[in-house]
């Protein structure tokens, strides 16, 4: 599914603590609720599947955080630098996030994602997850307000 541009050699590996000043300079530069720096080094403690996506010259251009649950994989986060979007780098990290959830057994993979986030939105349904419900008031937002999330499900 991934329509990665031919001439990229991108090198795909676990993250390590070493990368979290990176991979949290990259959630701040695309979210306007980003992650702690804590919730990264949180995850990483916790062994969850958490992996980056660099380009040839080394520079992170994504990165994603895969909690496993029984036989149920949930999406953390996932992103893809700013000046990468639009290259397929969201569907090729969704493909690594697939293949790491199917090499693991899980049966299906979980997310949540804001209703405004709608480039997000339209990689998920793109690839094929399904909205299955909403958790309300679920994000911050803008002046104290919450946002609800669309939960969606991929079965694999």
């Amino acid at each position: 599914m991934s329509a990665v541009r031919d001439h990229d050699q991108l090198t795909y590996a676990p993250m390590v603590m070493g990368d979290i000043d990176e991979v949290f300079a990259l959630e701040t530069s695309v979210y306007p609720h980003p992650w702690s720096r804590g919730n990264f080094t949180d995850s990483l403690a916790s062994g969850y599947n958490s992996w980056t996506l660099r380009d040839d010259a080394g520079t992170l251009v994504g990165y994603f955080l895969l909690m496993t649950a029984v036989d149920e994989a949930h999406l953390l986060n996932v992103a893809v630098a700013a000046p990468r979007q639009r290259e397929g780098l969201g569907l090729f990290l969704i493909d690594k996030v697939v293949a790491c959830a199917r090499g693991l057994s899980m049966e299906s993979i979980l997310l949540e994602v804001r209703p405004s986030n709608l480039r997000a939105l339209k990689v998920y349904e793109k690839y094929g997850f399904t909205e299955i419900g909403r958790r309300k008031n679920y994000y911050p937002a803008h002046n104290g307000q919450r946002e609800d999330a669309i939960v969606m499900r991929f079965s694999l």
